[in-house]
């Protein structure tokens, strides 16, 4: 560094992130401010501009990526570096978007911080060694023009100086200071001239997008430096598969991107299968532990069809969706004929589908009753309880959308949150029509993604419906479910208690698809669980599901939680199921799904075909 003492804006909603990142920052010597919310971090922005900003993205109000796309906006402050702090994979590729250099991954890693740091200031560094350069190069011209031998030495010497710092600096912006190959920024640069050629003439090129099967196992158990050196030694891996005509990027995270321009007759395939030879004979070593690595692949064809970086990226995004879930080591070639025979699949296609969704009232409300069996039937007032599901009316097909076609494109297109709300909304204002209802319905389950969990105003708009349409709380229960990783164990305990405050209850949906139920049920205040439908659809054959819905009731009794069993489609199930002692079933056997309405509660409660104690 230059001894110049450089300004850094921190910016968190969360007093401990501060103090994290000013005791990492400390020991370089930066000046610091400090804001807790985005309008402060702007106000004090424009006071005094700052060199750098570590900026979070998850806070109320107004998020970072707003308060970054109004930092971008003022000419003053554009020029100056934001780094996003993060805890979710998906804000990496948004925090570029708007302008973001670069992001710190929470739980915040004390060597992750220092290096991406000193990465930007030694930028800033040496853009003001250019500026300076720059002004004192012209003093001295001007000064020296009558001593031309000497001032045209100096000057050669000084404009090799400014050559270098600016052959560094643009070093620095177009690769990656990790892997030293070429960044998302020189990956879109490269892809947007090689599409204006394609337009202009005949060629052909293949894109391939290569995303690391075991990067998260090796940067957990080992650690972000043992991250960093996997990273880079993968990248010199792949880069020794790839001819020198071949453009080689890390576009972030654990993934990378291949520009082919001289792709083989099979369209890339024989390029993919290469590179997965070499992952297949490398070994990453560290500290006396051995990884064998996969990756999956997604393979485009570059065609004229294809006329943006972002087009393209999506693209690739959906077929390495696809990869993924064919397992591990997968390479799937992107196919345009697929797309359009499963439009519900096609990422380009669901950004519109779902926005039209939520702006234009597509989704739809249903409802699925739960069956007491005998252990829960034992109370003398039959109460109702259902759990709530979401439908998506496709009006070009004109026929409704199951939730296993839409929700996960809905979280990665940072949805899920809006659909959520509309599901709460639309639930609590259901049941303020019917209040004579109410002493006759045990509860209403509604799934919440473990996004909006996150999410520190879910828990007030919930209240303050409440509190508006006169419902009470205990009507309601929220299913988490499993597969979708609570991350803050903290925020996530805090919302579940501000809504148990006000009567809501909690469900551990999915119980048994993963290791982090049982964390979850030690950690979390849930108040019942649900099991996986996976062991119960065909526990009847299968004496292993058996043996899991067996253990996982018993876990339910130790613990004292109600146990609900989903996908129950027949009678021999349901009595299986009634001797492991299980308090609930759900599933086609008892009820096809349909939609909820006002009406149809009355009905329901009216006939006191459910259940009588709540869970």
């Amino acid at each position: 560094m230059t001894g110049i003492k450089l300004t850094v804006l921190i910016v968190d909603d969360t007093p401990e992130n501060i103090d994290v990142l000013s005791a990492v920052l400390e020991g370089l010597g930066c000046e610091l401010m400090v804001a807790t919310s985005g309008p402060r971090a702007l106000e004090l922005a424009g006071r005094r501009r700052p060199d750098l900003i570590l900026l979070d993205v998850m806070m109320p109000g107004m998020d970072g990526f707003e308060v970054c796309r109004r930092l971008k906006a003022d000419m003053s402050l554009a020029e100056v570096p934001v780094i996003f702090v993060t805890a979710r994979a998906d804000d990496i590729s948004t925090g570029f978007a708007v302008g973001g250099a670069d992001y710190i991954t929470k739980p915040i890693n004390a060597d992750e911080v220092l290096a991406r740091v000193r990465h930007q200031v030694e930028r800033q560094v040496l853009l003001r060694d250019l500026r300076d350069a720059n002004r004192s190069l012209e003093e001295r011209v001007r000064e020296r023009t009558a001593e031309l031998t000497l001032a045209n030495r100096q000057l050669r010497v000084e404009i090799n100086e400014r050559r270098y710092m600016q052959d560094r600096l643009n070093y620095l912006a177009t690769h990656d200071f990790v892997t030293r190959q070429h960044n998302r920024g020189a990956l879109d640069a490269h892809v947007s001239e090689l599409l204006a050629r394609i337009q202009r003439q005949a060629g052909s090129a293949v894109f391939l997008l290569i995303d690391i099967d075991q990067f998260r196992l090796v940067n957990e158990t080992c650690g972000c430096i043992a991250g960093d050196e996997l990273l880079r030694q993968f990248a010199e891996l792949v880069a020794g598969a790839l001819s020198r005509t071949d453009f080689f990027a890390r576009t972030g995270g654990d993934k990378f991107a291949v520009v082919s321009e001289d792709p083989s007759e099979d369209g890339g395939a024989a390029l993919a299968r290469q590179i997965h030879q070499h992952i297949s004979e490398f070994e990453f070593q560290w500290e006396e532990r051995a990884f064998k690595l996969a990756a999956t692949i997604a393979v485009v064809r570059i065609q004229r069809d294809i006329v943006s970086f972002d087009q393209l990226m999506l693209m690739a995004d959906e077929a390495a969706y696809r990869a993924k879930r064919e397992g591990r080591g997968a390479i799937v070639i992107h196919d345009p004929k697929r797309s359009a025979a499963e439009p519900h699949r096609e990422s380009i296609n669901w950004a519109l589908v779902l926005f039209d969704a939520l702006k234009q009232q597509r989704l739809r409300l249903y409802a699925q009753r739960l069956e007491p069996l005998a252990a829960a039937s034992q109370g003398p007032v039959p109460l109702l309880h259902v759990e709530t599901l979401a439908r998506l009316w496709d009006a070009v097909r004109g026929k409704l959308l199951m939730p296993t076609q839409f929700i996960a494109p809905a979280e990665r297109f940072h949805l899920i949150t809006d659909i959520d709300r509309w599901m709460i909304d639309q639930v609590i204002q259901l049941l303020a029509e019917v209040p004579e209802l109410h002493p006759g319905i045990g509860q209403v389950a509604i799934n919440l993604s473990a996004i909006s969990v996150r999410d520190g105003t879910l828990a007030g708009y919930v209240a303050g419906l409440l509190a508006r349409h006169q419902v009470p709380g205990r009507l309601l229960c929220f299913e988490i479910t499993e597969t979708q990783a609570i991350t803050n164990l903290q925020s996530a305990t805090g919302f579940m208690q501000q809504l148990h405050d006000l009567g809501c209850r909690f469900s551990l949906d999915d119980f048994g698809s993963g290791f982090a139920s049982f964390t979850y049920l030690r950690r979390l205040p849930f108040d019942s669980i649900k099991i996986d439908g996976m062991f119960v659809r065909d526990m009847d054959t299968d004496d292993v599901h058996s043996g899991m819905v067996r253990s996982m009731a018993e876990m339910g009794r130790l613990l004292g939680k109600p146990v609900v069993a989903e996908c129950v489609e027949n009678e021999r199930v349901a009595g299986q199921l009634r001797e492991l002692g299980i308090d609930w079933a759900q599933g086609f056997a008892f009820h096809q799904p349909e939609p909820l309405t006002a009406d149809l509660l009355r009905r329901w409660v009216g006939v006191g075909a459910v259940a009588q104690q709540p869970v």
